[in-house]
């Protein structure tokens, strides 16, 4: 009798724990609400690009942030002026920044249908972000602000040295920021939610001394607190570099509590199954197809440039077959969608008139993305000798040679000055073609040396 009672009521719990598992599941496919995952807008860096979020964003989607409602812009000619005022070829004013990332909120909140977006920034994303807030509009279109190693208070604040520039403490643009909100004095106000994310000694740009600035000896005027702003939560974690206080793991974790009140589920990646990539493929300069207009980035599309991808060796980083993918850059400088394995390492070559044949290698791609954008390479005429020329780099960091353990063609790179101050390492190898690997705090990228006398460069670039 004991026994007859016992299995129905045994199928009972095992239909719910089914009925459970059933809506657990439907729980992980089904969108949370805005309010519970509200869009972000990512600003990058002076110089740097939308590319520089991809880990980032995966965090927030391995955390189960809706992936249309993450969006990196990318700015046209990222660069600051070197006086704001004055118009520069290839460069952007504070006003100029501020007016595309006015732009693309508007976009974004169109699409999603939200009243309000997050805004993270790193370095001179923060300004724009600050300055669309206080002088755009942002205050009624921004629900949170995040600024990870934002010099607001200057990279320096010398009285008479470059005042007129946009990273000047005692310029105008940053004294007109900074100018109290309240009788006490914050220089934030609400209703915005304000958070800054800072190194504790360790960011180049929020240093005592002008070594990084070119001013060596002299005083800057500013501290490792130069990113904080009164009135706004404050956080310092120990011994992350200027891009860490944007792209690491640590600054996502304070990220997205700030965002969300709680810490999030993992800070590492998931891996997906299918794994789609896209980018843009861009180029250097004013003008991408005149060298003679410089070298510097310039996030514009690299229109009739020539893109092969294919699947490499992780222990040699010889290719495996046949091109992945064989394509003529379009307008819009979009050389994707392609499907790859997950994890499996990768090498995009590269060739456009003007340019270095540019062999870059990445380690792998646990995740979709269609922030996967290439730049096209020039060779500095003193390398034009070499027998091979090879760059180990780390776009969402720096290298420290006090912090980190690297190698670079299995030795310690040469000529990584101390502190987080320079982001990639180059080497010369001789010996012909042969594999090369670079490896940085467990990731390592092995790719193939390609001879310098007939125009090639390769990069071995890093994800973390």
């Amino acid at each position: 009798m004991n026994h007859a009672f016992l299995l129905p009521r045994r199928s009972l719990l095992l239909a719910a724990a089914a009925a459970a598992t059933l809506a657990l599941a439907g729980c992980a496919t089904k969108s949370p609400s805005l309010a519970e995952a509200p869009p972000i807008v990512f600003v990058h860096g002076n110089g740097d690009t939308a590319a520089l979020w991809q880990t980032t964003v995966w965090r927030f989607e391995s955390n189960g942030w809706p992936r249309e409602r993450l969006h990196a812009i990318d700015v046209p000619y990222p660069l600051s002026r070197d006086e704001d005022a004055k118009p520069q070829a290839g460069r952007t004013s504070a006003s100029e920044h501020m007016a595309y990332l006015k732009a693309e909120v508007d976009k974004v909140l169109k699409i999603t249908g939200a009243r309000q977006v997050v805004l993270v920034g790193n370095s001179r994303g923060g300004n724009a972000i600050r300055n669309y807030i206080y002088n755009g509009g942002g205050d009624k279109t921004v629900s949170h602000a995040i600024l990870g190693g934002t010099p607001n208070h200057g990279v320096w604040a010398i009285p008479g040295f470059r005042e007129g520039n946009e990273f000047s403490g005692t310029g105008p643009f940053l004294k007109a920021l900074n100018a109290p909100k309240n009788a006490a004095g914050d220089e934030v106000s609400g209703p915005v939610k304000w958070l800054t994310i800072r190194s504790d000694n360790n960011d180049k740009f929020a240093q005592p001394d002008g070594l990084w600035i070119g001013q060596k000896g002299t005083a800057t005027n500013v501290t490792a607190a130069g990113p904080e702003l009164k009135g706004a939560t404050n956080v310092v974690i120990p011994r992350i570099d200027h891009r860490e206080t944007s792209y690491s793991p640590a600054a996502f974790e304070a990220t997205y509590r700030f965002i969300t009140g709680k810490a999030p589920a993992r800070t590492e990646i998931a891996a997906e199954k299918s794994v789609v990539l896209n980018g843009k493929v861009t180029g250097l300069g004013v003008d991408s197809a005149d060298p003679k207009t410089g070298n510097f980035s310039n996030n514009l599309p690299l229109a009739g440039a020539q893109l092969e991808v294919y699947a490499t060796d992780s222990a040699t980083g010889a290719r495996t077959g046949n091109p992945l993918l064989r394509k003529t850059v379009g307008a819009d400088g979009q050389w994707g969608p392609l499907v790859v394995a997950p994890g499996a390492p990768i090498e995009f070559v590269i060739t456009a008139p003007g340019y270095a044949t540019t062999h870059i290698y990445r380690s792998g791609f646990p995740r979709s993305s269609d922030l996967i954008h290439l730049r096209a390479e020039r060779m500095a005429d003193a390398d034009k000798g070499a027998e091979s020329v090879v760059t180990l780099t780390r776009p969402r960091g720096y290298l420290d040679p006090a912090r980190d353990k690297m190698l670079l063609d299995g030795a310690v790179p040469a000529g990584v000055p101390a502190g987080a101050g320079v982001a990639s390492a180059k080497v010369k190898p001789a010996g012909g073609v042969r594999s090369i690997a670079g490896e940085f705090n467990g990731e390592r990228v092995v790719g193939q040396t390609w001879p310098a006398a007939q125009g090639h460069v390769v990069m071995l670039e890093l994800s973390h």
